[in-house]
Formats: structure tokens, sequence, C-alpha cells
């Protein structure tokens, strides 16, 4: 019999509670993640915005809100497929909340023209906010409220507020398209611009140099 009768079950403890502290320090280390998945006219612009936005993990166009399934870029440009051009968002609710990543939305688009942005028109170009849960629901709804009351933009927001129901990447080429494109004409005109602004408007929330969020 051993002379130490609970040495072997202090040991047990021991890594027990080594092996508890490191997972809660992994987890407490790990980047937190939520999604968020909005439609601001052509995704190419909103990707591109939310792409400099620090504590956003990741922004992926696809397409959201129609009846076919599998759709292609061809069949929603159309606007007969019922689907918008979206961007779903991958973020870090600790360093950016929800309610700042539609601030953003709110900010670089004009949600008061419908089914238009710019020179952009069709269904696909709306604006929509595509929620994954009541509690997105409730602050997408809460935060048009607080801007038709300030009147913001002295015109009603008609952004849509609709349940995610399936989101479809968009094609391949169609990612990072703005990084990969710069002197494509529509990204020199339009998305450039666009960014620029933001990154003026919105110098506090960029992440810090070298693309990396914190």
């Amino acid at each position: 019999m051993s002379r130490h009768p609970f040495s072997m079950l202090a040991v047990l403890t021991a890594l027990g509670v080594l092996f508890t502290m490191e997972a809660a320090a992994e987890e407490a280390a790990s980047p937190k993640k939520a999604l968020a998945t909005l439609g601001g006219g052509c995704f190419w612009c909103t990707e591109a915005v939310y792409e400099v936005t620090n504590g956003v993990h990741s922004a992926v166009s696809g397409y959201a809100g129609g009846r076919f399934v599998n759709p292609t870029y061809e069949a929603v440009s159309t606007g007969q497929t019922g689907h918008a051009e979206v961007v779903q968002i991958e973020y870090d609710p600790s360093v950016i909340s929800y309610e700042k990543v539609l601030e953003v939305f709110f900010r670089t688009h004009d949600p008061t023209t419908l089914n238009r942005q710019g020179p952009d028109h069709g269904t696909q170009y709306r604006s929509a906010i595509f929620y994954h849960d009541d509690e997105q629901r409730e602050t997408a709804e809460r935060v048009i409220a607080a801007l038709n009351e300030s009147r913001a933009y002295g015109k009603p927001i008609v952004t849509e507020v609709a349940p995610l129901e399936r989101f479809y990447p968009a094609e391949a080429y169609h990612q990072d398209f703005f990084a990969k494109n710069p002197n494509q004409g529509y990204c020199r005109a339009v998305v450039s611009p666009k960014v620029e602004k933001y990154r003026k408007a919105f110098a506090d929330l960029l992440k810090p140099e070298g693309g990396l969020s914190q």
C-alpha cells in the first residue's frame, strides 16, 4: 500500500484545476464571433467597408432574401429571384457591438431609396437587414426608429428588416473584389470614394495598420 494514499487524488485534482484554468484562458484568448447579414446595395461596396473595420473577422459577399436555391449572380442580377446582394459579417462583439455594426451600415449607404443605391437599381440592391435572432431584430427596429425620429435623413427609412432564412455565398470572383481589383472601373468610380469617406468618418473604428483586428 502507498505510504501516501491521497497523493494520486491530489495530483488528479491539481491536474483538473490546471486543465480548467487552461481551458478558461484559451476561451478568453479566442476571439468571440457573431454574425450580421446586411444588404446596402452593391456588395462590393459593403464588403470593402467592413473589411477595414476593427473587430470584423471576415466579410463575405452573397445573396439572401430570395425564393430560389443556390442563386447565381446572373440570376440575381435580373431582379427576378427576390434575392438581395448582401454581405455576411463575422465580428467580435467584444470589440464592435451589433448596434455599432448597424451604425456603420446606415452611415455608408442611403437607406431611404427603395431598391436603389446610386447608379444601381433593382430589388437586388435594396437596403436590408436580415437578422439572426430576436435581439438583432429588436436592435435593428430600435435603431431605425431613432433615426426616423431624429429625421437623420430627412426622409423615411425604407430598409427591410427580415429574418435570415438562408445565406448563399457569391461566386469566388466576387469575394474581396475591391481589394483585388482597385483599378476596375466601378471600383474607382464608386467603391473607392465610399471607402475613403468611411475611413475619414470612422477613423476610430478602422483596423490598425496591417489590417488585423484587435
